[in-house]
């Protein structure tokens, strides 16, 4: 299946799985997508990521995390889309808590949580904010 926004079709099985408390799922594998997955990953909203591969494509395998059956994730939202890019200054993004979530940043040096981005005074365009 041919999707027009590959990260927005990510974040969906991602709250989809989390809805029904699925403890892992598979997403199609994109550097852009793995990255995002790898933040969560180290962030602490997710327990594992891996990638796999079959015969004909490359997965990306997630493991969900749950707290005495709540999912971590309470809430995933895209930000910037295909057809409107939002794109921040390291001054307007998103200031992140621990208790409050993060934005993540595609920025000239990688994508990275808005608290990193701050913290190297790069902007970028805003993907997704985690809660």
């Amino acid at each position: 299946m041919l999707t027009t926004d590959p990260i927005a079709d990510m974040i969906t099985r991602i709250r989809n799985a989390n809805m029904v408390h699925k403890d892992e799922l598979l997403i199609p594998h994109s550097k852009m997508k793995l990255a995002i997955a790898r933040i969560l990953e180290r962030e602490g909203y997710v327990k594992a990521v891996e990638e796999k591969k079959d015969n004909k494509q490359t997965w990306i395998h997630v493991s969900l995390k749950y707290v005495k059956g709540e999912p971590v994730i309470r809430g995933l939202r895209r930000i910037s889309t295909p057809g409107r890019r939002v794109y921040n200054g390291y001054q307007h993004i998103p200031v992140s808590t621990p208790e409050l979530g993060m934005a993540i940043v595609s920025t000239s040096q990688g994508i990275m949580t808005s608290r990193e981005a701050r913290k190297k005074k790069i902007g970028g365009e805003i993907l997704c904010e985690i809660y």
